[in-house]
């Protein structure tokens, strides 16, 4: 299951209130970019890593449903011996 983001859409005028106009402001100036630039970033980055996050989710419970699980014990312990940890 592989999440793929839609062609970017015609934009559309929204309102966003936040206490951190300051912030974005001074990130803009630094890469000098637009405020809307930074944001659109912003937004971008969190629908991509929430979208991976919910595929990741489905996917572990579709595994669970299929019986397809380890005991917190096997992975801590493959986790420990992967780095030379002591179980």
């Amino acid at each position: 299951m592989e999440h793929t983001m839609p062609q970017r859409a015609e934009t559309e005028p929204m309102t966003v209130r936040t206490a951190r106009v300051s912030e974005i402001d001074a990130l803009a100036a630094a890469m000098d970019r637009s405020r809307n630039y930074v944001v659109n970033q912003a937004i971008d980055q969190f629908l991509e890593a929430n979208a991976w996050q919910m595929e990741r989710i489905a996917a572990g419970v579709a595994a669970a449903r299929e019986g397809n699980v380890s005991s917190a014990d096997d992975v801590f312990g493959a986790i420990a011996t992967k780095h030379g940890w002591q179980a």
